[in-house]
């Protein structure tokens, strides 16, 4: 028989075990809650948006849309109707105090829409 010949060796066939994904505590999920919705992002687009009931936040690139659902609920009790989550691209900027270029960070936005009528207001 040659190396690369055309006939196939019969064989058993060994099933491959899938990856297990780690398990998360209860007490690891409320200490997650507690980061995720990092801070409102204040922009133009986003001001306009909060009149038709979208706000837009900060999140961590970890963060999920089901730990934004939770943290939602859990720190302005308001159960969000949709998300939406963005990921927004390093950019280059020049430094006008040093010679060259800069980078500003990857960062992750997520906008949440809320029923008619619901509102939130930042203190």
């Amino acid at each position: 028989m040659a190396i690369f010949g055309t006939t196939k060796k019969e064989g058993k066939k060994t099933a491959k075990a899938a990856p297990s994904r780690p398990v998360r505590d209860i007490r690891d999920a409320a200490n997650r809650l507690a980061g995720v919705l990092e801070r409102p992002w204040m922009s133009e687009k986003a001001l306009i948006g909060t009149e038709k009931g979208v706000y837009v936040f900060e999140i961590p690139k970890e963060a999920t849309k089901l730990d934004v659902k939770a943290a939602m609920e859990k720190q302005y009790k308001v159960v969000p109707l949709k998300i939406r989550v963005v990921n927004l691209p390093a950019k280059k900027v020049n430094l006008r105090a040093r010679r060259g270029t800069g980078t500003k960070s990857i960062r992750r936005k997520a906008y949440v829409t809320l029923r008619k009528g619901e509102s939130i207001q930042f203190a």
